[in-house]
């Protein structure tokens, strides 16, 4: 089959390695580059996965590099069609996504920094914490286009919601379709008003077949799901979903599908919300975001988007300083 193209993963603990491992087994790249500041590990686990590919039949190459905090290392990138940065402290039992602010920041932004240096022409996905204030900062400090810097985060959140409805009501994932948009975060707005189930081949809404109550609990368990996972891991957050999740969208970038999905996004004008970086469907292609697609939302859901842009705002402003 044909492959082309190079992607580069910025942080290799359990997500960032468990997304070299999906990209790499896509067999759709040249190369897979896995980089961390830890040294060996990047290079450890990249010899693991290449000595994995008789097994699973891909020919992807994976390629290890330590990187130091001066920028040392960073030439493994060069030339990447993709960035994904995973950079940055996960989350422990009891704090916020915001608790990692300034920490994580400083992180990001060298890491940004190193990327804008050595491959200027990628399109950078980040899925480091808080997701929508380090995705803004990921802008500031490559100056790449907007366009071409996007976060991670409603295609998990989206996931999570369906799987908990699927749960829900003993129905496959493939049967249920539901949509979060807004922040990764406290100001989360899963939409029900577009949340549908396949039941004896028919699609209903899923306000035909659950209670308010039942799927208000649906929606808080859904902007909690990261925490709940921190919670029972103890040590550690989750990375499996996220690690498809940011997968994927490099799979819809290097192929240029146009594939339509959530993520966060650079919005001018969209919804009545300008300037701001929010969780919104999205099209996707080699050019990062295509456009933003606009859906229709109750006045409620409206509302609560309007809220959770004008939240992430403020935050997003203090990155500039950090």
């Amino acid at each position: 089959m044909a492959r082309n193209g190079k992607v580069a993963v910025i942080g290799a603990g359990f997500y960032g390695s468990t997304t070299a491992q999906r990209l790499a087994e896509y067999d759709i790249f040249d190369e897979v580059v896995l980089t961390d500041i830890i040294e060996g590990r990047p290079e450890g686990l990249a010899l693991d996965m290449n000595q994995s590919r008789p097994i699973e039949g891909f020919e992807t190459k994976v390629t290890g590099a330590t990187t130091g905090r001066s920028g040392e290392g960073y030439e493994a990138i060069a030339g990447s069609d993709i960035v994904i940065i995973t950079a940055g402290l996960p989350r422990k039992p009891g704090m916020s996504r915001m608790d990692l602010i300034e920490t994580n920041a400083k992180i990001v932004r060298q890491v940004a920094e190193n990327v804008a240096k050595h491959a200027p022409n990628a399109v950078v996905i980040v899925v480091s914490n808080p997701l929508d204030e380090m995705t803004a900062l990921a802008q500031l400090a490559t100056a790449f286009p907007k366009n071409r810097v996007l976060g991670q985060a409603g295609m998990l959140d989206t996931a999570r919601f369906t799987n908990s409805v699927a749960e829900k009501l003993g129905v496959p994932v493939a049967a249920v379709t539901t949509l979060t948009l807004g922040s990764h975060g406290d100001t989360m707005v899963p939409v029900p008003s577009k949340c549908t189930v396949e039941v004896d081949g028919k699609r209903q809404p899923l306000t035909d077949l659950l209670s308010a109550e039942d799927i208000e609990a649906l929606v808080e368990r859904t902007r909690n799901g990261g925490a709940e996972v921190v919670a029972l891991l103890k040590t550690g957050s989750a990375f499996y979903a996220p690690a498809a999740a940011a997968a994927r969208m490099a799979k819809a970038v290097i192929e240029d599908s146009g594939a339509v999905m959530p993520v966060c996004a650079w919005v001018e004008g969209e919804y009545g919300i300008d300037g701001v970086y929010l969780g919104v469907v999205a099209e996707l292609g080699r050019e990062g975001v295509r456009k933003v697609v606009e859906t229709d939302l109750t006045d409620s859901e409206l509302a609560a988007l309007k809220e959770a842009a004008e939240a992430v705002r403020a935050k997003q402003a203090d990155v500039q300083n950090l």
